[in-house]
């Protein structure tokens, strides 16, 4: 019987993907209407599902279901944050391999997630849920500060503040009490500040096994948290790293995580590696593809390939043993300092033909109103580059992006006089 691959949410390139690593298998993709648009080359599925964004579980089981009764799923599968939810109660009713409700539940609830980990004795951070202005002074209070301030589920650093003072607390707990980028809105979560240099860790999972990719230094705005810059490898003593590993592994552990790619930030401190956050998909930001040029592993092909049950640990052990020539891949993004409508970009030529530059993408389109430095969608362009150490590939990358220049149209003054 040939397989037949349910892909919840948008799917991103998944679906070609998987047909073509396994001729003869068929797509099915269900997701929000709100992003059926994303769906790339949609006829090539055997069919497209949209339901409304605040459809009940059930609905989406339901329909699920009854294509499930015309041509069985074989296999099931979700490549980004939006719709893992769906994904894993549709699973759990079709009998489907799937990371579980729970597990899924664990990974978008920050606070849930903290709980566990502090219950499973992996990681100590302070948090409570602030259902209100005052529950935040309250963990200030007994706390400290800094800390930060952030919505409960949410990606991308969106609605993240760092407060340095008590002032700053009214004005955190609005920005976290949001919706962004199509996560509905779960309340705030207050949690000590982690001090030190961020790293990303990607790993890829089976049968209960963790194995560690790569890891990713990570550079972010420094009160935003969003994230400008990453190169991987991460240049680490060999003890720091085994540490990361160790310490990555008793997280996916605790969550219940058993096969995938996961991507999970970490601080490291003079505590040891302490968790910012855990994902149970590959990292954005282009890291597979950083991923890929520094260890050989295409973390996005081994996950359309496990998706039809094929084993993959084996080769990406085998590919990270091997000896290749030592280098490093960065990616840095541009942002603004100004708002406004942007009307052109100049210096991508130049650019590209730096020494080290490996691509160069605008991410904002003409015409499009682009501003200051807030999410991780606020960023405009990147670079990314190549060198012989980590040092070298982010200055180059970070070159490339100082070659652009951004021309806006910014509206006139229509203030009263006096």
């Amino acid at each position: 019987m040939s397989e037949h691959v349910l892909i919840v949410g948008p799917g991103r390139d998944f679906p070609a993907r998987i047909r073509r690593a396994q001729p003869g298998t068929r797509t099915t993709v269900i997701c929000q209407l709100d992003y059926i648009g994303k769906v790339r080359t949609p006829g090539e599925n055997a069919r497209v599902i949209g339901v409304r964004s605040d459809a009940p579980e059930q609905e989406w089981i339901d329909l699920a279901a009854a294509v499930h009764a015309l041509h069985p799923f074989t296999r099931i599968g979700t490549f980004g944050e939006r719709d893992q939810d769906h994904y894993a109660v549709i699973a759990e009713a079709l009998g489907l391999s799937a990371h579980s409700p729970v597990t899924v539940s664990l990974v978008h609830d920050k606070e849930a997630m903290r709980v566990r980990l502090r219950e499973a004795g992996v990681d100590s951070t302070n948090s409570t849920r602030a259902a209100d202005l005052d529950e935040l002074h309250t963990f200030v209070k007994q706390y400290g500060l800094p800390c930060v301030v952030k919505p409960i589920s949410s990606s991308g650093s969106a609605g993240v503040t760092k407060v340095m003072h008590e002032s700053e607390l009214a004005d955190a707990f609005a920005r976290a009490g949001g919706s962004y980028l199509g996560l509905s809105n779960t309340g705030v979560l207050a949690e000590e500040f982690l001090d030190g240099p961020q790293f990303s860790v990607e790993a890829f999972s089976e049968l209960g096994e963790h194995q560690v990719v790569v890891i990713t230094r990570k550079f972010s705005e420094p009160e935003t948290f969003v994230e400008l810059g990453h190169v991987s490898p991460a240049e680490l003593p060999a003890d720091l790293c085994e540490e990361i590993h160790a310490y990555v592994g008793g997280v996916l552990d605790a969550l219940g995580v058993e096969f995938g790619p996961t991507h999970t930030e970490v601080v490291l401190g003079e505590e040891g590696p302490r968790l910012i956050e855990t994902h149970v998909r590959m990292g954005g930001d282009q890291i597979p593809a950083l991923t890929l040029d520094a260890t050989g592993v295409d973390v996005d092909d081994c996950t359309a390939r496990q998706t039809l049950g094929e084993k993959v640990l084996p080769g990406i052990r085998a590919t990270l043993a091997e000896d290749r020539p030592a280098h490093s891949s960065a990616i840095w993004f541009a942002s603004l300092d100004a708002t406004g409508v942007l009307d052109g970009v100049s210096g991508l030529d130049e650019a590209r033909v730096l020494p080290g530059v490996s691509e160069i993408a605008v991410l904002a389109r003409q015409g499009a109103e682009v501003g200051r430095l807030e999410t991780s969608e606020s960023r405009v362009a990147y670079a990314r580059a190549l060198g012989k150490t980590a040092d070298e590939a982010v200055t180059a990358a970070r070159a490339a992006v100082e070659c652009l220049e951004f021309r806006l149209k910014v509206p006139h003054w229509r203030g009263v006089t006096v």
